[in-house]
């Protein structure tokens, strides 16, 4: 299963030349001829033939394999993002269950105190004469004066006890009420979560089957040293307003600039961002593609030159959406992330240079941010 962009592990570039690809030779054993064995190929060729197809969708061509990556890549970023913000409001649901779990607690406590009450002034009564009925009362009364001290405690007596009854029977309407409530969000709280676990698998099992073809197919033009062409995506119309952007719209920075280890020949000769497979490369500001290459350690890669004089690349595609000599606006799709070249995860290989060759890179992090993109 694939994991979301934001859970992939660091992918570094190894600025090594490639080791040869190494053809995989199955060898077939020889049959005999048999009659009965036509069919039962005809049938497996068969089988073969659809599978990719059925895999993946309506993808014929490498246009097609493209757009449908592109296009699940934004689904499931999409999905994502619901299901982030399903978790979210599901911390939310939980923290309110919580709340009423313990707003029930107190309103049992509430009601144990109201009983205590009732028969503490039950008792009262008993004690003071309040069983007596109210023409022995009278009888039994020295003055008017007395009358009306015994009526007015008798009222306020009853007073008493119909309030604290009254309480009591309001406070286990709420507590029944609560319960409810309570009972209700935690069946949505289950019902949201699974709901979009499932939608969120099936997404990322069709995003794999995806990733996994076009990956192939770059690996294939590398190890041949020649681009399969350009890929025409259909981009959407962003219109953005500022000159220079992100080279992708989500991403997570992985290996840094200048940064140093076993997986680089010297340092680390630009920034990386972690991604998936397919994911839509952006130019970040308007220019001209001055390279278009499908072999060495960069694998797939372009190269466009920008005012000023600085050369931005973009390395380990797995597709390229333009070819050489062509314009390209702000933002606009280069090509596709992948792991062609040297390159041991997905991601997307970016640099800023001086010149179009490798060893000229200046800080892609401190050219961005001068340039008012602040990368996060």
């Amino acid at each position: 299963m694939v994991r979301p962009w934001h859970s992939l592990p660091q992918a570094y570039d190894l600025n090594r030349p490639a080791a040869p690809a190494r053809d995989t030779i199955r060898l077939m054993r020889p049959f005999r001829r048999h009659s009965l064995l036509v069919p039962a190929l005809l049938c497996a060729l068969a089988a073969l033939t659809a599978r990719p197809t059925a895999a993946i969708g309506d993808t014929d061509g490498p246009e097609g394999l493209s757009a449908e990556v592109a296009r699940l890549v934004e689904k499931a970023s999409a999905m994502t993002q619901r299901y982030e913000e399903g978790r979210r409001k599901a911390g939310v649901q939980r923290a309110r269950a919580k709340r009423l779990e313990r707003l029930l607690a107190r309103e049992r406590r509430n009601i144990a105190v109201l009983h205590g009450d009732l028969g503490r002034i039950a008792r009262a009564q008993y004690r003071s004469g309040g069983g007596l009925p109210h023409t022995a009362q009278l009888l039994l009364a020295e003055s008017p004066e007395e009358v009306m001290r015994g009526q007015r405690a008798v009222w306020q007596a009853d007073l008493a006890v119909n309030n604290a009854v009254t309480k009591s029977r309001r406070a286990e309407a709420r507590l029944a009420t609560d319960e409810a409530k309570a009972a209700k969000a935690w069946q949505t709280l289950g019902r949201r979560n699974a709901k979009l676990a499932e939608m969120k698998r099936g997404i990322e099992q069709q995003l794999e089957a995806a990733q996994s073809t076009l990956q192939g197919q770059a690996n294939a033009s590398v190890a041949a040293g020649a681009c399969r062409g350009a890929v025409r995506l259909d981009q959407p119309k962003t219109g953005f307003t500022a000159a220079w952007v992100a080279p992708l719209k989500t991403y997570e920075l992985s290996a840094g600039f200048g940064s140093g280890g076993k997986h680089w020949a010297n340092r680390h000769t630009g920034q990386d961002f972690a991604v998936g497979i397919g994911t839509p490369v952006r130019s970040v500001g308007k220019g001209r593609v001055v390279r278009v290459s499908c072999g060495g350690p960069f694998g797939v890669e372009v190269v466009v030159r920008h005012r000023g004089g600085y050369y931005t690349q973009y390395a380990h595609l797995a597709t390229v959406a333009v070819d050489q000599g062509e314009r390209v606006a702000t933002g606009q799709w280069v090509g596709q992330s992948g792991m062609s070249g040297n390159s041991t995860g997905p991601h997307l290989h970016f640099e800023v240079r001086l010149t179009p060759y490798h060893g000229s890179g200046v800080d892609p992090v401190r050219w961005l941010a001068e340039r008012g993109v602040r990368l996060n």
